[in-house]
């Protein structure tokens, strides 16, 4: 299975203009520029469609394993923040902090927990992510 997104930037970095489009169409020609990455304005960036991405496949993968541990959840609520700091002479992504909240009438925390822990691991933008990752999971 194979995904797509497109780009197109005109211009130099911080005096240029970019957008970005999915193959779904969901994010269609969605602009973004140096001051909306860098800076305060308000606009997308890579780094947040990283987190969007992060936060929507790790409540999927943990819906799965919450499955697996005979759990289900009413409920998956996840936030991904993801960190861009200068490294050297380059900027990196440096971690990726996932905050989950979820909500399972009588959960067995443990199994929860390792659940959830599984999750962080397996799903497959942590997967792809080469950062550290850390999670805090927590039942409602």
């Amino acid at each position: 299975m194979k995904r797509s997104a497109s780009a197109v930037w005109k211009g130099g970095l911080k005096d240029g203009r970019g957008t970005v489009s999915a193959e779904s169409g969901v994010l269609s020609n969605a602009p973004y520029n140096f001051s909306m990455r860098f800076e305060n304005e308000k606009g997308t960036n890579p780094e947040e469609l990283i987190a969007a991405a992060h936060a929507a496949c790790f409540s999927m993968a943990l819906s799965l394993f919450l499955g697996n541990a005979g759990m289900t959840a009413e409920s998956i609520s996840t936030t991904a923040t993801v960190t861009l700091e200068k490294v050297g002479d380059a900027f990196t992504v440096t971690s990726s902090h996932l905050d989950t909240t979820v909500k399972i009438p009588n959960a067995d925390q443990a199994k929860f927990q390792q659940a959830a822990e599984g999750a962080k691991a397996g799903c497959p933008i942590s997967r792809l992510l080469n950062t550290k990752i850390t999670l805090d999971a927590k039942l409602a």
